[in-house]
C-alpha cells in the first residue's frame, strides 16, 4: 500500500529532564544518560487520526503510520512485523482461575519474537538517517531481529551474544549474514564489547534504549490491544521483563493515546514479570526505590529476562506505580511448567517468557492483585520453537 510522506517527530525528549534533541539526525542517550523518547504534534493530527481511519490499513505496525518515527515511506524495512493475534484462552481462564486471559502472541511476528517490531523501527531510521552499520548487543532474539532487518535495509551487522544463547538463535543470525560474536558473559557484558566496537569502527549502537526507536515500534502493541479488544484496554496486562522495552512502550502508547482522544485517564494496570534468577525490578518496586541496581550472578534459562540492569529502570518501575500493578519473579522450573500447561490449553507453543507471565498471574491471584473478575492480557515474547533445548537451571 503506497504512502505519504510521514509526519515523523516533532523533537527527541529526554525522559528524565525534559530536554529535546533533534528527531533528524542520528542520536543515542540524552546528555545525561537517559534514553530519549520521541515525541510528536498529537494536538495537530488528532482530528484526523481516529480509530475509525485504521480500517482497511495494513496488516502490520506501520498501520499507526502518524505516531511513528519515519517520514519517508522509501525508508520503511519490514518483513510484515505486528498485528500479531491476540488469542482468547478460556481453558487457561479456568486453570489460573480468573474470567478472561488472552495471549498476545508475539512469536508469530517476523524472526519468531517481538524484538521484530523494535528492530524494525530502529533500522528504519538508521537507514533514513544515513548509517550503514548497526550493532547490538543481545540476549538471543534481539540479535536475529536485528539481522534480519539489517539485511533487508542491505546494512551490514554485528551481534555479540553470550555463548549459552539458544543454538536456533545463532543459527538465525548466521543465516542471516550478520557478524556474529559469542562472549562468555552476560548481556551487560556484550554491551561493552559493541560499544567499544562502535566507537573504533563507527557502527551505529541499537542497544536498548540506548536509541530512540526500538520503543517507538514496541509501543504498537499497545495500539493493536486497544484495536483487537474493540476500542478499549484490557484489565490488567502481564508482561515479561529484561530491558523493559515492550512494557514502558506501552504506557508511552496509552499517554499518546490519551491525548489523540481515544481513551480517558484509564489504565491497565501493568505486571512486571522476571526470573526468581534475575529480578533487579522486582527487587527495586518491593524496596520502593526509583531506580535498580544491577542484579549479581544472573541466570535462568529464559535468556530473554537475563537482563541484570536496564537502562529504563526508571520508567519501568513509574509505570507499574502509575498503573497500579508490581512485579513478580517467577523459578524457571515453574516457567516451564507452564509452558506446558499454556500450551496445552491454548495451541500456543511459548518461549520460556511466556509461560513466567501465565505462572506469574496464578502469583498475582493469590496476592489479590489480580482479581477473578478481571480480563487480563498476557504476552508471549517469543515462540517456543527458538528455544528448543535450552534446560531450566532450576
Amino acid at each position: 500500500m503506497a504512502m505519504d510522506r510521514m509526519p515523523g517527530a516533532t523533537h527527541l525528549e529526554c525522559t528524565a529532564s525534559g530536554t529535546h534533541y533533534e528527531s533528524e539526525t542520528l542520536q543515542r542517550l540524552s546528555d545525561i544518560g537517559k534514553p530519549l523518547y520521541a515525541r510528536y504534534d498529537l494536538e495537530a493530527i488528532r482530528d484526523r487520526f481516529q480509530p475509525g481511519v485504521l480500517a482497511g490499513r495494513r496488516a502490520d505496525l506501520w498501520r499507526y503510520r502518524e505516531v511513528l518515527p519515519v517520514r519517508d515511506p522509501a525508508a520503511i524495512v519490514t518483513l510484515g512485523e505486528g498485528w500479531t493475534p491476540l488469542v482468547d484462552t478460556p481453558r487457561l481462564a479456568d486453570r489460573i482461575g480468573v474470567r478472561r486471559v488472552l495471549v498476545k502472541d508475539e512469536g508469530q511476528n517476523p524472526t519468531g519474537s517481538f524484538k521484530a517490531r523494535g528492530l524494525a523501527m530502529a533500522v528504519s531510521r538508521a537507514k533514513e538517517l544515513g548509517a550503514s552499520a548497526i550493532a547490538i548487543p543481545s540476549a538471543g532474539n534481539a540479535g536475529g531481529a536485528a539481522a534480519a532487518y539489517g539485511a533487508a535495509a542491505g546494512m551490514e551487522v554485528h551481534v555479540v551474544v553470550p555463548t549459552d544463547t539458544p543454538a536456533p538463535i545463532l543459527a538465525e543470525i548466521r543465516a542471516l549474514g550478520a557478524h556474529l560474536q559469542l562472549l562468555d558473559g552476560l548481556i551487560s557484558d556484550c554491551g561493552r564489547v559493541v560499544k567499544q566496537g562502535a566507537e573504533e569502527h563507527g557502527w551505529f549502537d541499537v542497544s536498548t534504549l540506548k536509541e530512540p526507536y526500538r520503543v517507538e515500534g514496541k509501543k504498537t502493541m499497545g495500539y493493536e490491544l486497544f484495536e483487537q479488544l474493540g476500542g478499549r484496554l484490557p484489565d490488567a496486562i502481564v508482561y515479561p521483563t529484561g530491558g523493559g522495552t515492550g512494557l514502558v512502550g506501552m504506557w508511552k502508547a496509552f499517554g499518546e493515546m490519551e491525548a489523540l482522544g481515544w481513551i480517558g485517564s484509564e489504565r491497565p494496570r501493568m505486571y512486571s514479570v522476571q526470573a526468581a534468577g534475575c529480578a533487579p525490578m522486582v527487587r527495586a518496586f518491593e524496596a520502593g526505590e526509583d531506580h535498580a541496581t544491577p542484579w549479581e550472578g544472573a541466570y535462568t534459562y529464559a535468556s530473554g529476562l537475563r537482563v541484570p540492569g536496564a537502562v529504563g529502570d526508571f520508567l519501568i518501575l513509574r509505570a507499574l506505580r502509575e498503573s497500579g500493578g508490581s512485579a513478580v519473579a517467577v523459578t524457571d522450573s515453574t516457567m516451564e511448567e507452564w509452558v506446558m500447561h499454556l500450551g496445552a490449553d491454548s495451541g500456543i507453543f511459548a518461549a520460556p517468557e511466556g509461560g513466567a507471565v501465565a505462572a506469574a498471574t496464578v502469583e498475582l491471584l493469590a496476592r489479590g492483585e489480580i482479581r477473578d473478575s478481571d480480563e487480563v492480557v498476557l504476552f508471549n515474547t517469543g515462540s517456543g520453537l527458538k528455544y528448543v533445548g535450552n534446560v531450566p537451571l532450576d
